[in-house]
């Protein structure tokens, strides 16, 4: 069976099961879905009475199809996916979502490559980060399957006749309501991650000025990379690690924070990056290949090879700066000297005119 074929039984299928169960009030079409890092081909299932649904990854599906799992347990298997879904989806009122006002307060935030976006961007409003670009969510609830929101697009902002800076704006302001920061040391994160309590039980019990990484996002981990749009992040992050830091996109979920203490060089982490992303990081949750930096001092957010450069600029001035002091230095003293010489000679000059010696 070829994708067509499979993507068009498929959708019949699963409405047949979802008619039976139900009594015949869903609606199933097939679509491409493009979303943040993919873009893939889907069935749609909705009930009639409502605008939610839920989308079926059919090309994902059709995989498993080729890999050997049977056509029959692929669609009863994507059947009780949206059944579940759709039992559990999330209350939501279509006037509302007609309101801006009302819908502001669930503003979120999140930060997505731009390169590998370009596409949607163009039909998104965003603002770019260096090689990111920051996107906007309305949050529209909790499921059992995860937190339900809706990607702000043009047409949106036309409807609700705003500009993309009204809604960053009030995005920057709702955020880190919605979705607040956390920072943690890499130490409490594995050991949360392992269930202990009592850091010292794994030797992880570093002491604050010691700890070598750091990892950022938002309470529950999801798509907590958006932290980086947040207003007072970069203050906030700099003064949990004292100073200036490098960045690692280790995921749109979260970022790594590294204190720049000389210990860390640029190279070294933007090979890790590119090999993680590689080896661990699934392609639709990979953010970038890069590596950022923010001076502390200066107040600077910036690709971290940028910063090598501006900092290769800055000394260079410094030394310019030096070299030239010192060359008009050596001028003006020079200059003093020979001042000096033609006053001598002119008080000789004189002196001999009048048959007297210079003292």
């Amino acid at each position: 069976m070829d994708f067509e074929t499979f993507k068009e039984n498929l959708a019949k299928d699963v409405k047949t099961i979802l008619d039976e169960r139900t009594g015949g009030n869903t609606t199933v079409e097939t679509r491409t879905v493009d979303k943040m890092n993919e873009t893939y081909d889907a069935i749609t299932v909705k009930s009639e009475d409502s605008i939610i649904g839920v989308n079926l990854n059919a090309s994902a599906l059709y995989k498993e199809y080729e890999d050997g799992r049977s056509y029959d347990t692929i669609v009863n298997s994507a059947a009780d996916v949206a059944s579940n879904a759709l039992d559990n989806r999330p209350a939501f009122d279509v006037e509302a979502f007609s309101d801006y006002d009302k819908m502001k307060s669930t503003l979120a935030m999140e930060v997505v490559s731009a390169e590998r976006n370009a596409e949607l961007l163009e039909t998104v409003p965003h603002k770019n980060m260096e090689d990111m670009a920051v996107v906007y969510r309305f949050v529209i609830g909790d499921t059992e399957a995860g937190t339900g929101t809706i990607l702000v697009t043009n047409q949106m902002l036309d409807n609700y006749g705003i500009t993309a800076d009204q809604l960053h704006a009030d995005a920057v302001q709702n955020a880190p309501e919605i979705r607040p920061l956390v920072i943690q040391g890499m130490g409490e994160v594995l050991a949360k991650q392992m269930g202990v309590d009592d850091l010292e039980m794994l030797g992880l019990n570093i002491p604050p000025e010691q700890e070598q990484m750091f990892v950022a996002s938002v309470e529950g981990n999801v798509h907590g990379a958006g932290v980086l749009a947040y207003q007072d992040f970069m203050d906030k992050a700099a003064e949990r690690v004292d100073g200036s830091f490098f960045i690692l996109p280790s995921s749109i979920h979260e970022i790594l924070i590294i204190p720049d203490n000389g210990k860390f060089d640029l190279q070294s982490l933007e090979n890790m990056v590119k090999e993680v992303n590689a080896t661990t990081v699934d392609p639709a949750d990979q953010l970038t290949d890069s590596v950022y930096h923010y001076d502390a001092q200066d107040k600077v957010f910036e690709l971290g090879e940028k910063y090598v450069e501006r900092q290769a600029a800055k000394e260079a001035g410094i030394h310019e700066t030096s070299e030239k002091k010192s060359l008009l230095g050596d001028l003006k003293a020079a200059r003093d000297e020979a001042s000096k010489q033609v006053k001598k000679d002119v008080v000789e000059k004189a002196a001999k005119a009048k048959g007297g010696e210079a003292i």
